[in-house]
């Protein structure tokens, strides 16, 4: 591990116990900071509700103002997640009723991407929406630092995640990131070292200034993630990113060719940031067993991008609004 790694580690990483709620109001109040909340979600009606009702029962009460905008952003769904957040407290939106201009992809990032045109917070916490047993110190745990530091400008949750039986190999706190071990970890040590102390850099739960956000390109699929880190560190600086324990991460797991397609995406996504030239794009051919033998199936992978927030004429108009 580079030396420039381990300082960071040392000044750069916490628990979410180290910044007491009281702290991050007094801190709140002083700066006038803003703080949204976004969960991506597609058909997620057993967990989005309770997640939903953790934040405002939490972190949106009068005695605790710690979140002001709390968004769900559907990106489809066709079970009650729509109608679960919106009982619990949220306000809902609609991917492709957000600039509705430009046609909607499928994918997380596309999502995550379109909720800087319908929120408003000065700081922007993403929140997976499949997350169970959840608990509101993984939003106050990494929005923390960004009110209480200038200098930090983007933030990444930390956690154990246990796989459950099943899944691959047998159950137990450390097991669950397959793609994160296999994929991801090994192509930031090898060709971004300095984010090599990033423990869940691929988690879903992480925090940012908007003033970043939205000066980054964002990868329409499961390459998000990476594509944010990565290009975070090439805007700010590694000093500026920072990770935050917040304890068990528990949610559904991904079969084990979803998490190719996801391994594909996220390796096209380091691809680009390496080459930023043309690539054939790629497709992905995986395997079922069928009556008669194989079955070949091949999807495209992930391979658009959304250009920044701050160069969309739809966007400048309303932040000078």
């Amino acid at each position: 591990m580079l030396e420039e790694v381990e300082r960071w580690l040392s000044s750069r990483s916490w628990s979410a116990a180290d910044r007491p709620l009281g702290r991050l109001l007094d801190a709140k109040r002083q700066t006038g900071r803003t703080v949204s909340v976004v969960l991506p979600a597609l058909d997620e009606e057993a967990t989005v509700g309770v997640i939903v009702a953790a934040i405002r029962g939490e972190l949106m009460t009068e005695t605790v103002p710690l979140v002001d905008e709390l968004v769900v952003l559907d990106s489809g769904s066709t079970d009650r997640t729509a109608e679960v957040a919106a009982a619990a407290g949220a306000r809902v939106v609609h991917r492709d009723g957000v600039l509705p201009r430009i046609p909607a992809l499928p994918g997380k990032g596309e999502v995550l991407w379109r909720s800087l045109l319908v929120t408003g917070g000065d700081i922007i916490c993403f929140v997976d929406a499949d997350l169970r047993e959840f608990s509101s110190s993984f939003v106050s745990g990494i929005v923390g630092p960004l009110l209480t530091d200038p200098d930090i400008q983007f933030v990444k949750a930390m956690y154990d995640r246990p796989l459950e039986a099943g899944f691959g190999g047998p159950a137990g706190a450390g097991q669950g990131g397959r793609v994160t071990e296999l994929v991801a970890r090994p192509l930031l040590n090898l060709h971004w070292p300095q984010l090599a102390g990033f423990v869940q850099p691929l988690g879903g739960e992480y925090a940012a200034r908007r003033s970043l956000l939205e000066r980054l390109p964002f990868p329409v699929g499961y390459g998000v993630e990476l594509g944010l880190l990565v290009d975070a560190l090439h805007t700010v600086g590694l000093d500026a990113l920072a990770q935050v324990d917040v304890g068990v991460r528990k949610h559904r797991h991904q079969g084990g060719q979803a998490l190719g397609r996801m391994a594909a995406a996220i390796y096209r996504t380091a691809q680009l940031r390496l080459t930023r030239g043309h690539l054939v794009r790629p497709r992905l051919t995986q395997f079922d067993r069928g009556e008669n033998g194989f079955i070949a199936r091949t999807t495209e992978v992930d391979t658009e991008e959304r250009p920044p927030m701050a160069e969309i004429p739809e966007y400048a108009r309303r932040r000078a609004a």
